[in-house]
């Protein structure tokens, strides 16, 4: 939800003084013109654009996602889990938005590959991609389900109930000493019967 707040609110900045963003651009084109080209200020202007479009189709993407793991059949730790890896895609935004604000001072080239940016890249899209991992892995293939966890639960019940009602068996040595000592006693019964 903060990303789409982010992403509708840049929009909303660049509607009201739009000048602002390219006048930024211009000046730090204009004190660094050795590490800019003739299409340097439209591409750093572009960089902020993409922030603004990234931000609110990753955070309505996410939101979709978000309903899917609650409606999804993941146990309640891996819903969470989920859901904060999926949320953290809503960093990836903030790149581009790196790469607008260094680019005029540092040049495109090095504004992509600062850390900075790329540290956003790795959080958002990585988290994104986990989470979608982890959700698509319980809708197609049922994993780190909660409804697996009770039947497997039900199962280790019922084999509990079975071991305790079912009679015991002895080993088969023990079992044909039991007939042997049934007979002695048989015969001697017999014997005393006879005696009788």
């Amino acid at each position: 939800m903060l990303g789409l707040l982010f992403g509708i609110g840049l929009g909303i900045t660049f509607g009201v003084n739009e000048d602002f963003f390219k006048e930024y651009v211009a000046q730090g084109v204009a004190a660094h013109p050795e590490l800019h080209d003739a299409q340097s200020q439209a591409k750093i202007w572009r960089y902020a654009q993409r922030a603004h479009f990234h931000a609110t189709g990753i955070a309505t993407f996410s939101i979709g996602l978000l309903l899917l793991v609650v409606a999804s059949g993941l146990k309640e730790t891996f819903k969470k889990i989920a859901a904060v890896l999926i949320g953290l895609g809503c960093f990836y935004p903030f790149a581009w938005l790196s790469m607008f604000l260094l680019a005029p001072s540092i040049g495109t080239d090095a504004a992509h590959s600062h850390p900075t940016t790329e540290l956003f890249t790795y959080i958002g899209t990585g988290g994104l991609l986990l989470g979608l991992a982890i959700l698509l892995a319980n809708l197609f293939l049922g994993l780190f389900s909660e409804s697996n966890d009770r039947y497997q639960r039900r199962q280790r019940g019922q084999q509990k109930s079975d071991a305790s009602s079912s009679p015991r068996f002895l080993p088969p040595v023990m079992a044909s000493d039991q007939r042997l000592v049934k007979r002695d006693r048989d015969m001697s019964s017999s014997v005393t019967g006879i005696g009788t």
